[in-house]
């Protein structure tokens, strides 16, 4: 039930000895030999499960032949975990140490404590049913998570040296558009007609906060005991401070309901009954936060096209050989779906 690693990708090995003997020297415990695993899901950073006697810490990297510096840096990724917990946001996992010296792994890398837990992805865990109850006070406590991470005092925390507030819509806006077209393989006529849409019709007010930007079933671990309780939020690599209805938005694309293209379920079992629509999903949020949102449809939509673009900078990577992963030779399916649902969602004004 608790999620377990596995045996490493082809390609995707570690130095043991070498990896060993640069922990010996700057970590205790470290003396006896350590065995490395991988934990199989997840489509971006590289993740492993290091045990060192009886202590269990996760190593994270940048995915082999990477080149986007800023999704990929571990020195920030390191930094959010400390500062985070630092704020007294508990829902992190323990930083232990971080590597910068490219000897060892030929990039950057860093190490934390392993927080053990069910982690729902893209279907139950064996021998798990799950009722619609269960289902519906999760739903709560996710976005009760997210809106406790969005009310984090910037200034008091230091939190706010993690980003630029300022013009963030219209960065990501364009940022994501340009990745698109650097990244793209296949000519798909959504994709590009929402990028334009976006263009046009961005909010003219904005507010700042922490924000997570990949907010999903897939990056909470779950208490075993109680499936409701969420012990700690995973895959802080595009943290940062900027507005937080396009963090909504982006948990919105993920959130996958019923009636959405099989295509995107795999990333959250939000489509199975119990669970919250988006609808619900933006009530709830307002009703938490006190704030009212008037361009849900353009977050959404923002969100949509920014998993289809995180979904088409990997599948490029599969397309030119750089990764062997065969799981990537399916993204092709999701881009095109969040591009559908951006786009019906504005051409109907709903989400």
């Amino acid at each position: 039930m608790i999620d377990q690693p596995a045996s490493i990708r082809p390609g995707e090995e570690l130095d043991q000895v070498k990896l060993q003997t640069y922990l010996r020297g700057v970590l205790p415990g470290f003396e006896k030999e350590i065995s490395i695993q991988q934990f199989p899901s997840g489509y971006s950073n590289l993740t492993y499960f290091i045990l060192a006697g009886d202590q269990q810490y996760v190593l994270r990297r940048p995915p082999i032949g990477a080149n986007i510096k800023s999704a990929h840096d571990m020195e920030r990724e390191y930094q959010v975990l400390i500062k985070l917990k630092a704020a007294g946001y508990a829902k992190v996992p323990e930083a232990v140490h971080l590597c910068e010296d490219l000897a060892v792994m030929g990039c950057k890398f860093y190490l934390m404590k392993r927080v053990a837990g069910v982690i729902l992805r893209n279907r139950l865990p064996k021998d798990v049913s799950i009722s619609e109850d269960t289902f519906r006070s999760l739903s709560k406590a996710t976005i009760d998570q997210l809106v406790d991470l969005h009310k984090l005092d910037l200034n008091t925390t230091g939190l706010d040296t993690l980003g630029k507030p300022d013009g963030y819509v219209a960065r990501q806006v364009e940022g994501w558009a340009k990745r698109y077209t650097n990244s793209q393989t296949d000519d798909i006529a959504s994709m590009n007609e929402v990028a334009e849409w976006m263009q046009q019709n961005q909010p003219t007010k904005s507010r700042a906060a922490f924000i997570h930007n990949d907010f999903k079933y897939d990056n909470l671990v779950l208490n075993p005991e109680n499936l409701t309780e969420i012990k700690a939020v995973l895959d802080w690599e595009m943290a940062t401070v900027g507005d937080p209805l396009m963090d909504l938005g982006t948990t919105l694309a993920y959130w996958a309901e019923a009636t959405d293209s099989d295509s995107l379920k795999p990333f959250n079992l939000t489509w199975m009954p119990g669970n919250f629509t988006r609808n619900e999903v933006v009530d709830y949020y307002q009703q938490k936060t006190e704030i009212q949102i008037n361009d849900i449809v353009f977050y959404y939509a923002f969100g949509a096209f920014k998993v289809g673009v995180i979904c088409q900078q990997i599948y490029q990577r599969y397309k030119l050989g750089v990764t062997k992963d065969s799981r990537f030779a399916m993204l092709i399916h999701i881009i095109k779906a969040c591009g559908e649902n951006a786009r019906n969602a504005i051409e109907r004004n709903k989400i």
